[in-house]
């Protein structure tokens, strides 16, 4: 399977876009791109940042998920079964995106430690 990186881009800004304005809960935020960040020029950020705060987020949606799951579990009415599934949803397609991005980068690193020199 052949992805380009600028298509896998391009689609993460878009889901991102999609889920940017939805809510679980009025306490819960749960978009992977928070409004604070997003860098205006991101060839310029430092890439390290950039892979953490990613790291972050997909780790701060999983969280979500959980604690929703966990709150449906324990009978509280305040949460339904609904929004327990698209959080659940949500935070597998974070995490699979972030397995599709890590992916691309070991087979960057491989392609470029097997180059001759």
């Amino acid at each position: 399977m052949n992805i380009q990186a600028n298509n896998l881009y391009a689609e993460l800004q878009s889901m991102a876009s999609q889920v940017s304005g939805t809510t679980i809960r009025p306490n819960a935020e749960i978009s992977p791109f928070q409004a604070s960040d997003r860098v205006a020029n991101p060839s310029s950020a430092n890439f390290g940042d950039l892979l953490s705060q990613a790291l972050n987020n997909v780790n701060d949606i999983q969280q979500n998920a959980g604690s929703l799951k966990n709150a449906l579990e324990t009978g509280d009415r305040s949460v339904t079964l609904a929004e327990t599934m698209i959080a659940s949803q949500k935070a597998g397609i974070a995490f699979e995106a972030t397995v599709q991005v890590r992916n691309k980068l070991v087979e960057a690193y491989k392609s470029i430690m097997s180059m001759p020199v």
